[in-house]
């Protein structure tokens, strides 16, 4: 068994390049879309897994490929749901749920965003 905590206030220099968030599925809108990322559990090919995840400042459309719980650990997202049109201001602390197939348009609102998710495929 291994007990991982969790930081707050991770840095994307303190994540791995994961190149771009286009490379993993989602459609770039706005901005330079880098994507990182650091696993906490498993691979990002595995059917439960979890990692912090971070980005650059821009926007960009994606449909869930699983379903996920995540936290955000440093700066600030809006995220709407494309399907009901509900739009969410995340900040540090906060928690959302979402299932596989949900339609979400992603706004990074700070200059940088990082997550911790636990994800289900």
């Amino acid at each position: 068994m291994t007990l991982t905590p969790l930081k707050h206030d991770i840095q994307l220099s303190e994540l791995d390049a994961w190149g771009t968030v286009t490379d993993l599925g989602s459609q770039l809108l706005e901005g330079d879309g880098k994507a990182f990322g650091k696993m906490t559990f498993g691979t990002l090919t595995d059917p439960v897994s979890s990692a912090y995840f971070g980005t650059t400042q821009g926007k960009f459309r994606m449909v869930y490929p699983f379903t996920e719980q995540a936290t955000v650990v440093t700066g600030e997202v809006l995220l709407t749901d494309e399907t009901s049109g509900q739009q969410t201001h995340f900040k540090a602390g906060d928690s959302w749920f979402v299932t596989k197939g949900t339609a979400v348009l992603w706004e990074i609102v700070s200059p940088s965003f990082v997550k911790h998710y636990f994800a289900v495929a």
